[in-house]
């Protein structure tokens, strides 16, 4: 049988609508896992999101020390 056929195809969703995997799964448990998984769904490149990250940090940083030179509450 191939596995390009509308036969083959039913009786696959057949087997996953009766075995239900996606009841089961349980996802990322562990840090490690989880930076993976976080990472799956990235549109960019990891070292651009890093420095995307930092540049937001930095910015955060220095909208603070402008709150404290007008004497604003940070």
């Amino acid at each position: 049988m191939k596995t390009s056929s509308e036969e083959f195809k039913q009786m696959q969703r057949e087997r996953i609508h009766k075995t239900k995997p996606w009841l089961k799964t349980k996802g990322a448990i562990t840090p490690e896992g989880k930076a993976i998984s976080k990472m799956n769904a990235l549109k960019i490149s990891p070292e651009l999101h890093f420095l995307i990250g930092e540049y937001k940090q930095l910015m955060k940083q220095q909208k603070e020390i402008q709150q404290t030179i007008r004497g604003e509450r940070v």
